[in-house]
């Protein structure tokens, strides 16, 4: 066990994708602490709750920094989603949201907000509009690359993550419906119009969250008939290790029969082929179309091994 665990630490997959969680947390960070923290705007997520929290302590007299609040919550929900959603995301995850909250202190100690506030101002960009509109962007697009990576910013992502993966909602529905009823306890510490524009924020990044998810998972699925079908199939087991199905088809005003092939290819792969058989000169009928989800055995990291491969692809 310790050595399969030494040995995934020496790749460089696993160096790759803890610089990206690194930068989309970082990028996370940077959007609360700029344009969540200078209003007191509460969206849907575990930093709203974390502002409500630290909030309503204040006034009992006892402080607590919403980056330590954000951190307790974070470790609070990273039990549920060790058990529920796996170790890779568990362990993946617990990274994100411990990093979270020293990266906003971080953020904190570049450049204090305090710096880019006019005189009287309680908004970055002058107007809690804009605010809640460049928030919404900067955390969606880095819900997304988490996400699509087996991880997540940690708090209420994991149980919008749960979410998506036990009852099949999109994950941007998860993250609406998790984040809503976090929006609700804004009226503790805001006026009814900041938690209208809270609620707002929340509705607009599970639609913005979708929107990238669907950006960054897009494949093509990629059917070809064509005579010369053969050396289609052969190009894309054995060139672009992607499996394949291959059906009977019959021609409609030829009455010729032939083959059909079906693959899901990545943006890249679909491209190699187009590329091969337009220099090849092969003569084929293509359709395409884009799949946002793919499930079961079809991996974007792990192709087929040479020694599965065999006439009928899949």
């Amino acid at each position: 066990m310790t050595k399969s665990i030494f040995s995934a630490v020496l790749t460089w997959r696993f160096w790759r994708e803890l610089l990206v969680i690194t930068a989309a947390m970082s990028i996370a960070a940077a959007a609360i602490y700029y344009f969540l923290l200078p209003g007191n705007l509460v969206l849907g997520s575990v930093s709203g709750l974390a502002m409500v929290i630290s909030s309503l302590l204040a006034k009992v007299g006892i402080t607590l920094k919403v980056s330590l609040a954000v951190t307790i919550i974070n470790a609070l929900c990273l039990l549920v989603g060790y058990l529920m959603l796996g170790k890779e995301f568990g362990i993946k995850t617990a990274y994100a949201s411990l990093v979270f909250g020293p990266l906003i202190d971080f953020w904190e100690w570049v450049c204090p907000y305090q710096r880019l506030l006019e005189p009287g101002a309680t908004s970055v960009m002058g107007d809690v509009w804009f605010d809640l509109v460049c928030f919404v962007l900067i955390l969606s697009a880095s819900q997304a690359i988490l996400f699509r990576m087996n991880a997540s910013t940690g708090g209420l992502d994991i149980p919008a993550k749960i979410l998506n993966v036990y009852y099949h909602l999109d994950i941007g529905t998860s993250v609406t419906v998790a984040g809503m009823i976090i929006c609700c306890t804004a009226f503790f510490i805001n006026p009814f119009r900041l938690v209208i524009v809270g609620i707002i924020g929340t509705w607009l990044n599970g639609l913005i969250v979708d929107y990238f998810t669907i950006s960054l998972n897009k494949r093509k699925r990629v059917c070809i008939i064509s005579e010369d079908y053969e050396r289609i199939r052969e190009y894309i087991v054995n060139t672009v290790s992607r499996g394949c199905s291959l059906y009977e088809v019959e021609g409609g005003y030829s009455g010729k029969m032939t083959k059909e092939i079906q693959s899901i290819l990545t943006q890249d792969e679909f491209a190699s082929l187009m590329t091969y058989i337009r220099e090849n000169k092969i003569q084929a009928f293509i359709t395409a179309g884009n799949v946002s989800e793919v499930y079961g055995m079809w991996s974007r990291h792990h192709k087929i091994p040479k020694k599965t491969r065999h006439h009928n692809g899949n």
